[in-house]
């Protein structure tokens, strides 16, 4: 059965976007939104996480849990789902910070 789909993808290849809209309609730029069978969602998502490179991609559909939906994310983000006791949740990541190697290689000679 086809169900409501929602994917924002941020900072993804040209080429990547142009596939989505094949399938899914781009309301604003970079989230897409359409209504598509469990196995083109599932094609999508594999195509979307492995061309997300430096990019960032989201992905909410509906399941049958305690919120009605069902969140996976691809790529290198801040934001990550987690599971806690049945419910999803958002936890934030400390944003990368540069080690010594990379201040090392940071200073002007």
């Amino acid at each position: 059965m086809a169900s409501m789909i929602t994917l924002a993808a941020t900072a993804v290849p040209d080429h990547l976007r142009g596939a989505l809209t094949r399938w899914l309609l781009e309301v604003t730029p970079e989230l897409y939104v359409g209504t598509v069978s469990a196995r083109v969602r599932d094609e999508l998502w594999d195509a979307v996480s492995n061309c997300t490179g430096d990019g960032i991609a989201v992905l909410t559909y509906p399941a049958p849990n305690e919120q009605g939906f069902q969140v996976r994310t691809a790529g290198h983000r801040r934001r990550r789902p987690i599971d806690f006791d049945g419910l999803t949740l958002i936890a934030f990541t400390s944003p990368p910070t540069l080690d010594e190697s990379d201040n090392e290689r940071a200073k002007p000679t």
